[in-house]
């Protein structure tokens, strides 16, 4: 697969079929995602690969923590507080597809909040990987740890693998820090589900729109 194929093939997937992966093919994707460019070298990235029974621990408590404290607080700001357009459109519109892909109805609660529920189970699939960084780290890092991530992802499809990079999944940053045995003062960054795509899956059939390039570039001589 080419760089370009891969970009254009990555996406969003939220069904993974029941089959484990290997620690070999991870193992292989972080060797190439260390690669990744990062201001003066510093590669501020700190990754748990949970899988297993820790991964059934941990999400059990993500889970149990939403239904009796609601939605956590991550370590740093991720959304804005306040929508604007163009992105508050953009963002309704993703939701609408995700619920209409699975034949939610937008007034069936219930069933919205199941699915939301499954982002901290990280849709089930077979393995997380949670992102840290030392908490004194600053803005940059965080566009360092950006390209870290897309790195992962690319290479995981070169594997047959499928990914979902999460926030949800940095939104009990204490319980999971806890949990996993890091320090409460890194930055817990998010999460990604990671294994093999069940292609059979409702939620997997759709693609969300993206922007035509004359709408974000301008060509300045």
């Amino acid at each position: 697969m080419n760089i370009i194929q891969a970009l254009t093939d990555r996406k969003s997937t939220r069904a993974f079929l029941n089959r484990q992966v290997s620690t070999e093919k991870i193992k292989k994707i972080l060797q190439a995602a260390r690669h990744a460019p990062s201001g003066t070298n510093a590669q501020p990235w700190q990754v748990a690969v949970v899988s297993g029974a820790k991964k059934d621990e941990l999400t059990k408590k993500i889970e149990t923590a939403f239904k009796e404290e609601g939605v956590g607080d991550m370590d740093y700001q991720y959304y804005p507080l306040k929508w604007k357009e163009p992105y508050k459109k953009r963002r309704v519109s993703c939701g609408a597809q995700l619920y209409s892909a699975l034949g939610i109805d937008r007034r069936d609660r219930p069933g919205r909040l199941q699915q939301w529920i499954a982002n901290y189970r990280g849709f089930d699939a077979p393995v997380i990987l949670f992102f840290f960084m030392d908490g004194d780290m600053e803005k940059g890092s965080f566009l360092d740890y950006g390209m870290f991530i897309q790195s992962i992802m690319l290479a995981a499809l070169e594997e047959d693998l499928a990914t979902c990079p999460q926030a949800a999944l940095g939104q009990y940053p204490k319980l999971i820090k806890d949990t996993l045995g890091y320090d409460n003062d890194t930055i817990l960054i998010c999460g990604m589900a990671l294994g093999y795509e069940d292609k059979e899956a409702p939620v997997n059939s759709y693609r969300t729109p993206r922007e035509e390039i004359d709408v974000f570039t301008r060509f300045i001589e």
